[in-house]
């Protein structure tokens, strides 16, 4: 396997350039164009970021979702309260999120708090999505475990028919958690290796941004 790891390409490029000193002064602003850059290059599924979070041990989770939005509050992304996400959301608001656009080279991590939107956002949240995905909500069985497919199949199907009955029904423990960063930072790579690091932090006056070391 090492061999065969070994083998494959990375960092190839070409890749775009990147200046730090004509960057925005918030991070959401450089984000939205990187992710509209993202949507341009037609890279599938631009929207994915991983979800870091702790349990109840200390041990760190993760998993991929898909952002929601963004605006001044932060970034948005919705789960089943009674599911781990949930859970370890409910026990430590400490999460991180992660993008990655590989045919851009472009990694943005961020890391700071998660909290929960208003009612109204989360109800409106849950009726926009597909009715296979809100009936897989409403099972509110997330990681339990499967005796057989047979079984998933049913309890989908029963909550698809309670949705065409109820058109307006909304999972009692659908949150809309909204994830409000102290730091956040873009990484560029560079064919040389000579990759470019920004890093911007919240302070009380609004975002200081340094460069790091590759």
């Amino acid at each position: 396997m090492k061999d065969e790891l070994r083998a494959l390409a990375s960092l190839a490029g070409p890749f775009p350039p990147f200046d730090a000193d004509a960057v925005p002064d918030d991070p959401r602003d450089l984000f939205s164009d990187w992710l509209r850059d993202a949507i341009a290059a037609g890279i599938r599924e631009p929207h994915a970021m991983v979800l870091s979070t702790v349990d109840g041990n200390g041990a760190p989770d993760a998993r991929l979702l898909i952002l929601k939005n963004l605006d001044a509050r932060g970034w948005h992304f919705a789960t089943s309260g009674n599911g781990p996400k949930g859970r370890q959301i409910a026990l430590n608001p400490y999460v991180a999120l992660t993008f990655y656009w590989p045919a851009l080279g472009r990694q943005v991590r961020l890391r700071g708090t998660a909290f929960e939107a208003g009612e109204p956002e989360r109800l409106a949240d849950f009726r926009s999505r597909s009715a296979s995905a809100r009936a897989a909500a409403l099972a509110g069985r997330q990681s339990e475990p499967l005796s057989s497919r047979s079984d998933l199949h049913a309890a989908i199907d029963e909550q698809v028919r309670r949705i065409h009955a109820e058109p307006d029904l909304v999972a009692p423990n659908w949150h809309l958690f909204i994830a409000m960063p102290h730091e956040v930072e873009f990484w560029q790579g560079a064919e040389d290796r000579l990759h470019h690091r920004l890093l911007y932090r919240r302070e009380k006056a609004g975002w200081r941004r340094e460069s790091l070391w590759p």
